[in-house]
């Protein structure tokens, strides 16, 4: 049986330790929820200040040539490109996921339409994250296509000559579960369907390798593991196959080949340029440059490889404290166990109480979320970057406290707030 003394050993031991102080976190908080928004990078509000204080305030509007804003999507995109299998000049940071999603799958319908009028059908798991479920209806509704909505064991069987594309999410936002892209893309465009990949669960997470993977598009997201703060810009990735096949539908005069000669005609940038839109917004994207830069100060210590091995080990560990030392209170674990298949974030499940049992964990400093469905969801996060396994011990103590003691059952964590 794990104590915690073996919790503070393999801390002792731990290669990526020192990461934990490239961030803010308050005392006496456990937090398990940087799947859902990362927590703030210690050079971040610096990083923002002197862009505010130099850039914007002494700069002026010179600060889009002399500080390099107007290239810092693709500067920003770079970083990201790193930890997703990208090549340098191929991801644009931009806009929110939905946003890029709306693009990229306008183009793949197009694309298809064009090579296979037949194929009129978008293919997608049942839980999916639901943005992207309602912007592939909202975009099957205008553009007369089929969505069809399938559980993960039937897709394989279910891409044909009808399906124009497949559109998943790497790792399952409820369940932490994760799909082989490689084998996945693969067996889809066998079937002549393109492929479109939301990595917002995986991205700074997990090992992705989009080019390894041969995907056809992929979005994600820059607040989660990423740590670019709430409501940071998104990213968009397109294989240079397809990267000049046709506009985006937001041809916006950002992604226009030359925005500053102003010609009243569109003319599409070359490359993944012509997927940014509108004007910018600086100070955020020069929040995600930071964030991304706690995840590129892993590089020297294994990258992506190492932190991978450590989300493993934090979330073996969850689990098997939790069938340890709270067997007998209903919870029942809907993540895969087995590693390829796993994501960075445990997810409990539990008939009755889920819910109030978060709140009183948040209440207690353990900070979790949950997610509403058949079955409810506890979801604990577990970014390598700043958890230690000291902690993991901590929360599943306190998670068995508030069950043995019935915590939950208090009247102030039977409230429903506005997000959950």
């Amino acid at each position: 049986m794990t104590t915690l003394q073996d919790c503070l050993r393999r801390d002792a031991d731990d290669p990526l330790a020192p990461l934990r102080e490239l961030f803010v976190l308050p005392p006496g908080v456990i937090y398990l929820d940087g799947n859902s928004l990362g927590p703030l990078p210690r050079a971040t509000p610096e990083r923002i200040a002197r862009a505010v204080r130099e850039e914007w305030g002494q700069g002026l509007i010179r600060s889009w040539n002399d500080a390099g804003w107007f290239e810092l999507p693709q500067r920003v995109g770079d970083k990201i490109a790193t930890l997703v299998g990208a090549r340098a000049g191929e991801v644009v940071a931009t806009d929110s996921t939905s946003i890029n999603l709306f693009k990229v799958l306008s183009v793949a319908l197009s694309i298809a339409a064009a090579d296979t009028p037949q194929r009129r059908t978008i293919i997608s798991e049942r839980s999916n994250f639901p943005t992207d479920l309602y912007i592939a209806e909202g975009l099957c509704r205008e553009r007369g296509f089929t969505l069809q909505l399938l559980e993960p064991e039937q897709i394989a069987a279910a891409v044909d000559e009808r399906t124009a594309v497949l559109m998943l999410t790497h790792v399952n936002y409820r369940t932490g579960a994760m799909h082989d892209m490689q084998a996945v893309t693969r067996a889809a465009q066998a079937a002549g369907a393109l492929v479109v990949w939301d990595l917002a669960h995986s991205a700074g997470a997990v090992p992705v390798d989009l080019h390894a993977a041969d995907a056809d598009f992929a979005v994600g997201c820059g607040y989660k593991y990423l740590n670019g703060g709430p409501g940071a810009p998104a990213f968009v990735w397109v294989h240079p196959r397809h990267a000049e096949r046709g506009w985006q539908p937001l041809s916006g005069w950002w992604g226009h080949a030359t925005p500053f000669t102003f010609t009243p005609n569109y003319q599409p940038a070359p490359g993944v340029g012509r997927y940014l839109c509108g004007t910018q917004p600086i100070l955020s994207l020069t929040a995600l440059d930071g964030g991304l830069d706690t995840l590129l100060a892993a590089q020297p210590l294994g990258g992506m490889t190492a932190l991978r091995r450590k989300s493993l080990a934090l979330t073996d560990l969850f689990i098997a404290l939790v069938e340890e030392r709270c067997a007998g209170h209903g919870l029942g674990l809907a993540t895969p166990r087995e590693h390829a298949a796993r994501g960075s974030q445990v997810c409990l499940t539990r008939e009755q109480g889920a819910h109030a049992i978060v709140q009183a964990l948040i209440a207690r400093g353990v900070i979790g979320d949950f997610r509403a469905g058949a079955p409810d969801i506890l979801r604990f996060g577990f970014p390598p970057l700043y958890l230690r396994f000291e902690d993991v011990w901590q929360a599943v103590e306190h998670l068995r406290a508030v069950l043995v003691e019935e915590e939950w059952r208090r009247p102030e964590f039977q409230r429903v707030q506005a997000v959950t």
